[in-house]
């Protein structure tokens, strides 16, 4: 089976990478591939970090490789926090601050539209491709729920009830914007597999 290196350290995005890909590839982290280093994300989009990532792995490796950034973007906050989604609150990628922060800046804003976008950066065979997965829901007042990370327990997708931190994995699955992004990832690597 062809592995693929997943610029991350992250459990839960592994999981939800690997879910995605099923059995057509093993993904594989960036620690299970033997690379400790800390990726830098200076740009100001997420098409760039993602790219930034996924570039850096290639060049050390000269292995297949993809890396995503993902942000959630608040419409009543132009967008923020965007691609400082991770670092909202400072650089110490501490969640609970972040949705503290969030959902202090949001105060009792009525516009709670929101949306998750994923861009991944794959790059195979040595040329880099972009797939983007968006998510629109809205931001509740009070966090709900124990699972995933990040900005879930404050997340309702539209068309559901629950919080992305109330759902399942497979539940979370049929919004996600990872998932919608990795799908597309999929196709592509269905096609160049077949082809090879």
């Amino acid at each position: 089976m062809t592995t693929l290196i997943f610029a991350t350290n992250n459990k839960h995005k592994l999981e939800e990478m690997q879910v995605a890909i099923g059995h057509l590839l093993n993904v594989v982290s960036l620690q299970d591939a033997g690379i400790n280093i800390d990726i830098p994300e200076p740009h100001a989009t997420l098409e760039a970090n993602a790219a930034e990532k996924s570039h850096t792995i290639h060049q050390i490796t000269g292995k297949n490789c993809f890396s995503d950034d993902s942000g959630l973007e608040v419409e009543a906050l132009n967008g923020e926090p965007g691609v400082k989604s991770a670092r909202y609150a400072g650089d110490d990628n501490n969640f609970e601050r972040n949705v503290a922060k969030l959902l202090a800046n949001l105060g009792d804003t009525t516009n709670r539209k929101a949306r998750f976008r994923t861009v991944i950066s794959l790059v195979w065979e040595g040329r880099e491709y972009l797939f983007e997965g968006v998510c629109e829901g809205e931001i509740i007042h009070h966090p709900r729920g124990q699972h995933g990370f990040g900005y879930d327990p404050v997340f309702v997708p539209a068309g559901s009830m629950l919080t992305f931190a109330e759902m399942t994995t497979e539940q979370k699955n049929l919004f996600s914007h990872r998932k919608k992004a990795a799908e597309k990832l999929v196709v592509f690597l269905q096609q160049q597999l077949a082809d090879a």
